[in-house]
């Protein structure tokens, strides 16, 4: 299994119209600035105060005509973003220059412009506006020696206007490159989360979709091994306080046959304790059941499915990594998220499926009960008319059963419904249907049989059912009858197969007949 490839660009890690307002903020306060500075030494100018103030006035309709094109084009946000940072630095540049130029203090307001967009944009775009801002330096510079613009005073002990300009670019590359770094980092780390968030969604979204128990374990179990990079993953569950079984796996060893953990197991202990274990190897003596799904596993971490008060399962990963190799605690935290919710959505599913089984089966005895009896024999018949085949039904009514009642009581009479329940169930094929019929009488509907198979398989349930071992012993008699040659729909055929019960009935109980047969063909 593989998540789908989720690129997410620096835009959606913080809204662009929050970093349009706070650059909005900064330039304010750069304005602020340059009219402090131009008001506090007037004998630093190197232009005339009406040029400074031209040139403020030009940079604010930029700024303002910027904020009126996003209100009326969001689309252009991106576009208008990258155009403005380049005002920035043409005002900055001139500013600093028309100010002092290397004296001026200004110049210090580059270094946090450059911070400023590294921080709120990304570190690629600081490091462009950092070229733009060295570019710009550059124009100044040569400017001046081209006499095109006129000299700045030279800062003290710098050395030539040249080597000025080196260690004013050193420095404020020096300052770009550190905030670079760190916000690289940041913005690496902003992206895993919006990553992991993502695909936590995603999963969300499909376990909605998922109806089936098996499909829930699935979804689970791929999409933490896919998000997180494991290479193997199992999950174990037990549905509604059953038996722990092997649900779904990534990566696993095939065909490998389930057994129960043993003492000393880390599965056990997962459990028991209700908290995520760490693992750096499997015992194969307490494990052995996981050592062989697991074969050569090293550095699993043992997640429990919490629900409600008690554990239902444990969702085992592995992790690459050298042994003895630690896990950042961020992923253990994702993949708890990840845990919980599949856990909630596989408890539901669960339930839903007992809800269903509980509807369509009868309560004492776990065989289908009339409700499904009937649904099942239509869709049966209506499949068996569409392709020329035959439908057998057997209906079975245990002999006598009122005097068990009357002689051994009704729980003695419940228990003997359980055990003949039994022998219908372990007589059922794949594609038979065992029911409770109605009181004491049972039902097998068999699909793509002959008369004569039914009256076979009638047989072996009769002889298993006066072969049980346990008292009070009982008998059954049995009536057979095959769609379409002994009933043209499904009321005539239980009507027949029900004539045919009372026919063994009458002939003495304990027999098969088959519907419209002599008794020769009973038992």
């Amino acid at each position: 299994m593989s998540a789908p490839a989720t690129t997410t660009s620096t835009a959606e890690l913080v809204p662009l119209a929050d970093r349009l307002r706070y650059l909005q903020a900064f330039r304010v306060a750069v304005i602020a600035a340059v009219a402090a500075v131009t008001l506090a030494f007037p004998d630093a100018l190197v232009v005339d105060r009406l040029a400074i103030v031209a040139a403020t006035g030009g940079y604010v309709a930029v700024a303002a005509l910027g904020q009126l094109v996003w209100r009326l084009s969001e689309r252009a946000g991106v576009v208008l973003f990258g155009v403005l940072l380049m005002a920035d630095g043409l005002y900055l540049g001139y500013a600093t220059y028309g100010t002092g130029g290397f004296t001026s203090p200004i110049r210090y307001l580059i270094l946090l412009h450059l911070i400023t967009v590294a921080l709120l944009a990304s570190f690629r775009t600081g490091l462009k506006l950092a070229l733009w801002h060295s570019l710009l330096l550059l124009v100044v510079h040569y400017a001046q020696e081209a006499r095109i613009l006129a000299r700045t005073p030279d800062a003290v002990g710098l050395g030539t206007p040249f080597q000025q300009l080196l260690v004013f670019s050193g420095v404020f590359w020096f300052v770009a490159l550190l905030t670079a770094t760190f916000s690289a980092v940041n913005e690496r780390e902003l992206r895993r989360r919006r990553y992991d968030l993502e695909a936590l969604a995603r999963m969300a979204t499909r376990l909605d979709s998922a109806t089936e128990a098996r499909e829930v374990a699935d979804v689970l179990t791929g999409a933490v091994a896919d998000t997180f990079d494991f290479p193997r993953a199992v999950l174990l569950a037990a549905p509604l306080d059953g038996d722990l079984t092997l649900a779904a796996h990534v990566g696993a060893q095939e065909g490998v046959a389930e057994a129960a953990p043993g003492p000393g197991s880390v599965v056990s202990e997962a459990l028991t304790a209700r908290a995520t274990q760490f693992v750096s190897r499997l015992d194969p003596d307490a494990d052995a059941w996981l050592a062989a799904l697991l074969p050569r596993a090293r550095n699993l971490i043992m997640l429990p499915l919490i629900t409600g008060d008690i554990a239902a399962g444990v969702l085992v990963v592995e992790y690459a990594g050298s042994g003895g190799a630690r896990i950042q605690r961020r992923v253990v935290s994702m993949v708890e998220r990840f845990t919980s919710h599949g856990t909630l959505a596989l408890r539901n599913a669960w339930l839903l499926e007992d809800a269903h089984r509980r509807a369509a089966t009868d309560g004492l005895t776990g065989l289908a009960n009339r409700r499904t009896f009937d649904g099942v024999l239509a869709q049966e018949l209506d499949r068996a008319a569409r392709g020329g085949e035959d439908v057998s039904l057997v209906l079975v009514d245990i002999d006598h059963f009122k005097r068990v009642n009357d002689e051994h009581g009704h729980q003695a009479g419940d228990d003997v419904l359980r055990r003949v329940a039994s022998v219908f169930a372990s007589s059922c094929r794949t594609y038979d249907t065992a029911a409770r019929y109605g009181g004491e009488e049972m039902a097998l509907i068999l699909p793509r049989t002959s008369p004569e198979d039914a009256v076979m398989i009638a047989e072996r349930v009769r002889a298993a059912i006066e072969a049980l071992p346990d008292h009070p012993r009982v008998t059954a008699s049995a009536g057979v009858a095959t769609f379409p040659v002994g009933a043209i729909d499904g009321a005539a055929l239980i009507a027949a197969a029900d004539e045919a019960l009372y026919a063994s009935k009458a002939n003495g109980r304990n027999r098969v007949t088959l519907a419209g047969d002599a008794p020769a063909l009973a038992a």
